[in-house]
């Protein structure tokens, strides 16, 4: 019950000061106090009006916000949001522009479960679907899932993804973007020995940690230097009483975001400081610069405490996927069991969090793919954000990415025979 009493605690700290910025708006707002005009009042309405959208968003899943697209016929199509797979911990998604053409190029974005919501990808989204058929792993808030759902651990992610695979055959291009690629990688070998024909037709990992030692960052060190107790003792806790999910051990979202803040305390307090004043001179807009970033930014999800102790255990302590030594459903995975799919690497020369070489190792790992069907790409000048989302997304990568699934479309090779068929995947939480 201690675990529950701090999550509340949490939420009625954020709650308490969502209800003080909307206070002090109001009360600083009222017709009567500008009989007396006071630059006081106004800094308070503005420091009100910040306050209280901040601690708002926390708890507020994004909109994909991806409404209409322009099309080569010069109209507007509607895009639609549609589920195709429905699973307790996250859904396959697909955007569908009404009254196009199915276009010939089919992606599969995996998003990361590490904090944020998959609309984080709504950029990446956004630039594929100009000339794609775009799908994406939506996955759901841990607070918002029943115990009675069961756990969800990095094996039962990746039979999700093995799942959403299937569901969309072998002519998918599949692109797994930062934390995910390891256990995309996993779920790719695994189909690769029971269903050959299931597997996709290329696999572009992007920024990812196959192997966090072979460049160690911060993220890596405090894998290796902390205990996986005090790692439960510090950061899991149980979901309280307001949501779904009451019960179930997660680590909370809002615990997630002051991490996450603390590691550039002085730029974010200098962010608001400076947005407050926007406010004060009538500058700021309820879509401007600031309020677009932050508005994804501090809407963070909470994660199942399982996925998050066996990602840091096995794929940051042990390095399982490292030294092809990955265990799912009781079977050794092995990723040079992958013959046929061609695997692109993306890099930034800056990534802080997965730095160049961590995810380049996922070629060596591929021992049965020719070296024509693989290939790799170091941004230079890129961070981690920038080679998936940003300005080097844009200009450089993604057409490098599309030029390398459109090379590789062709006929497909037949898978190797003579492979004995595993048992059947069984879905962890049906």
């Amino acid at each position: 019950m201690r675990y529950m009493a701090t999550y509340d605690l949490m939420e009625t700290v954020r709650n308490t000061n969502q209800w003080l910025g909307a206070t002090a708006k109001t009360v600083a707002s009222y017709p009567m106090f500008s009989v007396f005009p006071n630059p006081a009042l106004e800094w308070a309405a503005a420091w009100g009006e910040v306050t209280e959208r901040t601690f708002e968003r926390m708890v507020v899943k994004p909109d994909w916000g991806i409404r209409t697209f322009t099309c080569d016929d010069g109209k507007d199509h509607l895009v639609n949001v549609e589920t195709v797979v429905e699973k307790p911990f996250g859904d396959l998604i697909h955007f569908d522009v009404s009254g196009r053409e199915e276009q010939p190029r089919k992606i599969l974005l995996v998003a990361p479960m590490s904090g944020h919501y998959a609309t984080l990808l709504r950029s990446t989204v956004k630039s594929l679907i100009t000339n794609c058929e775009v799908y994406i792993t939506d996955w759901h808030n841990a607070r918002d899932i029943p115990v009675s759902a069961g756990k969800f651990d990095v094996e039962d992610y990746t039979l999700y993804l093995m799942e959403f695979m299937k569901e969309l055959g072998p002519d998918t291009h599949v692109i797994a973007i930062c934390q995910p690629a390891p256990l995309t990688l996993a779920a790719t070998a695994y189909l690769a020995e029971l269903n050959p024909d299931a597997q996709p037709r290329t696999l572009t990992l992007i920024g990812g940690p196959i192997d966090p030692n072979a460049s160690p960052t911060e993220v890596t060190d405090f894998g290796h230097r902390v205990t996986m107790g005090q790692l439960e003792e510090t950061m899991i806790q149980r979901v309280g009483f307001k949501y779904k999910g009451v019960g179930r051990m997660v680590y909370p979202g809002l615990l997630q975001l002051s991490s996450f803040m603390s590691m550039n305390g002085e730029r974010h307090s200098q962010a608001f400081r400076d947005q407050i004043m926007r406010v004060c001179r009538g500058e700021a807009s309820d879509h401007d610069a600031h309020n677009r970033f932050y508005d994804e930014y501090l809407a963070v999800m909470d994660m199942p405490a399982e996925f998050y102790l066996s990602t840091v255990e096995r794929i940051f302590k042990k390095g399982e996927i490292a030294a092809n030594e990955f265990v799912v459903d009781g079977h050794k995975v092995d990723i040079g069991a992958i013959t046929n799919v061609a695997v692109k690497t993306v890099e930034g020369s800056k990534d802080d969090i997965s730095a160049p070489g961590q995810c380049v190792a996922a070629l060596d790992l591929c021992t049965g793919l020719p070296d024509e069907m693989k290939a790799s790409h170091l941004e230079p000048g890129a961070g981690h954000y920038g080679i998936f989302a940003g300005k080097s997304w844009r200009n450089n990568i993604r057409p490098l990415v599309l030029d390398f699934i459109d090379s590789n479309s062709g006929p497909k090779k037949p898978a190797p025979k003579g492979k004995a068929k595993l048992k059947a995947v069984k879905s962890s939480a049906a």
